[in-house]
């Protein structure tokens, strides 16, 4: 399955794999405690930014799916992450087989559709290349990413515990695009 992220353009963005070159602008984002909030509340060290990072590109190598760096097409500028991974979280109900959607934008730019318009487009790339079920976990009190969850098909299933913390698991049936 050794393959790299697929490049996804928007009208407005490029999702694309990450580089070498994003991880500063990798660690700055997740050791920003705003950006973290609903997350875990504790920003990230560069080590623990350099393991993300690193598990980004070995989803796409070993799983065929991962995530995306999100870039403004006009600016070049990083917007954030978005994508899809398989965390073998330890948690009840189980996600083992599901594709577990994550996203994060730069607080600078929340408030200008790109969630929706990256999520909208990673979406319809899962409908037509993933064989799992997607689903994704979110901070109850994370309205923003709720409402997105919700535009988006995702389904709320119930309140569980992740790591001491209430999360809720949301899933989203299964579609297949047209080709």
């Amino acid at each position: 399955m050794f393959q790299s992220a697929p490049q996804i353009e928007t009208p407005r963005l490029l999702l694309r794999g990450h580089l070498f070159e994003d991880f500063n602008v990798i660690a700055a984002l997740w050791a920003d405690p705003d950006m973290v909030r609903f997350i875990s509340g504790v920003p990230s060290t560069r080590e623990a930014s350099w393991s993300r990072f690193l598990r980004y590109i070995g989803h796409w190598r070993l799983m065929g799916f991962g995530y995306w760096a999100i870039v403004e097409k006009d600016s070049g500028r990083f917007v954030g992450e978005i994508g899809f991974a398989d965390y073998q979280r330890d948690m009840q109900p189980s996600m083992d087989n599901m594709a577990e959607m994550g996203w994060v934008l730069s607080p600078e730019f929340h408030g200008k559709g790109y969630a929706s318009e990256a999520a909208e487009s990673a979406l319809a790339w899962a409908d037509d290349n993933l064989q799992r079920q997607v689903c994704c976990i979110i901070a109850p009190d994370n309205v923003p990413s709720m409402r997105l969850a919700d535009k988006n098909g995702f389904i709320a299933q119930t309140d569980t515990l992740y790591q001491n913390s209430t999360v809720r698991l949301f899933t989203r049936p299964v579609k297949k695009n047209k080709q």
